[in-house]
């Protein structure tokens, strides 16, 4: 079996991932084969098939390297293997074999900035003296004070505490001090160091070799630290809470780590010069809100082919400021050739259901430009979901990549109300349980309506459960029911991905101006893209609704030909001269 294949009205040697359709897999909480009640590789290859009928090009799989888990893989302990839990090589080889099988290409998360303090490496440099080698692949440093009982400066980690911990050194003495921007098992890689970047050069090739066809790469804006380390500016609280890593300019964006980018760029071009066919993709994650100037420097030709557009993801239940989220990123990186890859939810932010369905939605001063960062309005799940179906369709009508994470197709809401002893992310542990993290968003999906098997997700015990307790009511969610139900929210995102396909790949984005502020519209080719942000229904202006369009008791008979309602957020919605409130609509609308 193979996906349908793209049309034709591309270039011929468009790459693939210009635009693709990538479906996340939280591999932890997305299928559990063996029962221990944490999701791994052979799970995922259990349900391909399902995913094939979703309409994906290409799965992009949460880091399954060797970890102690202390932050769910994103703490590496061996970027050469799988980790334990989830399998072995010879299980990933055969995802990679099953996936081709169905048109599904892999891709893997790649951590860059640290890896974890039981990564070998890093053990090494503890029991090796200052200035060794060893110590030379991370950030070790002295302390201040008299006997060097202080921090080397005033650095703070983005989870909360000191960015700087104390080692004993091998003697027992109290000794240097390491670098750790994230929490203390995840010590900071030095990028100066040609090991770190000889090292990553070999992880590429090795990866490539096993049939992977791309990497996300984790927290790009942070790899490669200030020459010298010095103390980051005092911040006000309320500019921090805004701020990623606490907005320190000797952290975040430095100017040398577009070199290390670009050294990856040429193993990969070589890679794919020694390997005809093979077109490799990578993507960076580098919040950069408010600034397309910034996030254009990733994706210059040199450097990363895709960075994560997450403007549109971050902006609240405003039409304004939806169409700007859009448009100033679209401007720069389309001007300048640079591809575009939007994505509405992740696992590092609350699930657009909730987030769209607090009362504070359309509000602007629920923007905080953070992903971290969560308010806590009251929410309305079934608001939340049709605004969710809105803006999914809107955002699949863009130029560019689309990026998915699992479960967003099933409607699932954030589960807000795990009990603390039972949430596992660091940032809740390191902020004391101010934030409240990110298990909520990983919640190990519903396959079917049955409890006793976690839904469908694993056999373990109900007495024990899945690593993430699943809300009693997890199953009405369930994939199994959605597959046959025409008016699921997973019928939506098939019939949606099906749609995508048939647009016009070359066409521009045009905006349509909109007297109504209610509106976000856009022409591509012969659709046209309507969002009405509003609870009730808008009538389309005529600037929007084309001049030429008669009313319905006077068309042409071959009206149909020139405006109707091609897919529509809300089921049985055909009247191509309004959208109904908090919806989106295509209409077939050519050029006459």
């Amino acid at each position: 079996m193979t996906n349908p294949t793209r049309p034709t009205g591309g270039r011929p040697n468009r790459e693939w991932w210009r635009d693709a359709v990538v479906y996340q897999v939280y591999v932890r909480s997305f299928a559990d084969s063996n029962g221990d009640g944490k999701g791994d590789l052979q799970g995922i290859i259990q349900h391909l098939d399902q995913l094939q009928e979703l309409g994906i090009d290409a799965v992009w799989l949460c880091p399954c390297f060797p970890s102690p888990q202390m932050d769910h893989g994103y703490d590496v302990a061996d970027y050469f293997d799988i980790e334990p839990t989830y399998g072995d090589l010879a299980a990933f080889d055969r995802l990679v074999a099953a996936a081709r099988e169905r048109g599904i290409k892999v891709m893997l998360d790649v951590v860059p900035n640290h890896c974890s303090s039981e990564h070998a490496w890093f053990k090494a440099a503890v029991a090796a003296p200052k200035g060794s080698p060893e110590r030379r692949r991370f950030y070790f440093r002295d302390g201040k004070g008299q006997h060097g009982e202080l921090p080397p400066n005033n650095w703070t980690a983005v989870f909360g505490g000191p960015a700087w911990t104390r080692i004993t050194e091998p003697d027992g003495a109290p000794g240097q001090w390491y670098l750790h921007i994230f929490t203390p098992w995840q010590p900071d890689f030095n990028w100066d160091s040609d090991d770190v970047r000889d090292h990553f050069d070999r992880m590429l090739r090795f990866w490539f070799d096993r049939g992977v066809d791309g990497f996300r790469v984790d927290a790009v804006g942070v790899v490669g630290k200030a020459a010298g380390l010095p103390d980051q500016p005092v911040m006000n609280a309320a500019l921090k809470a805004t701020q990623k890593a606490g907005g320190n300019p000797y952290v975040q964006f430095q100017p040398k780590a577009h070199d290390y980018w670009r050294r990856w760029r040429r193993v990969i071009d070589q890679y794919e010069a020694e390997h005809p066919g093979r077109q490799l993709v990578t993507v960076s994650e580098a919040y950069t809100p408010g600034r397309p100037d910034l996030l254009l420097k990733f994706v210059e030709p040199d450097q990363f082919h895709q960075s994560f557009c997450f403007d549109l993801m971050l902006v609240p239940w405003i039409a304004p400021l939806v169409r700007a989220a859009v448009a100033d990123v679209y401007e720069v990186l389309s001007g300048a050739g640079a591809a575009l890859t939007w994505t509405l939810n992740n696992h590092d932010t609350q699930r657009a259901v909730t987030r769209y369905g607090r009362a504070n939605a359309t509000s602007i001063e629920s923007w905080t430009k953070n992903n971290l960062v969560y308010v806590d309005a009251p929410v309305d799940e079934a608001i939340g979901l049709r605004r969710a179906e809105a803006m999914i369709a809107f955002t699949a009508a863009l130029p560019g990549s689309l990026y998915l994470y699992q479960g967003e197709e099933l409607g699932l809401p954030e589960v807000l109300d795990l009990p603390a002893d039972r949430r596992e992310d660091p940032l809740f542990a390191r902020t004391n349980g101010k934030e409240i993290g990110r298990d909520g968003c990983r919640i190990p999906l519903p396959w079917n309506g049955d409890a006793s098997t976690a839904f469908g997700f694993s056999s373990v015990p109900p007495s024990e459960g899945p690593w993430l307790p699943q809300p009693a009511d997890w199953g009405r969610y369930a994939e199994s029911a959605q597959a046959a139900d025409p008016a699921s929210t997973l019928t939506l995102y098939r019939e949606l991905m099906q749609q995508r396909r048939a647009l016009d790949v070359e066409a521009p984005l045009e905006w349509l101006p909109a007297s109504d502020d209610r509106l976000v519209a856009f022409r591509r080719g012969d659709i046209v893209v309507v969002l009405n942000v509003a609870a009730d229904s808008v009538v389309l202006p005529a600037e929007v609704l084309p001049a030429e369009v008669l009313p319905a008791d006077g068309l042409p008979a071959d009206a149909a030909r020139f405006h109707s309602v091609v897919f529509s957020s809300v089921r049985g919605h055909t009247e191509p001269a309004s959208v109904p409130g908090n919806a989106c609509v295509w209409l077939h609308a050519p050029h006459r």
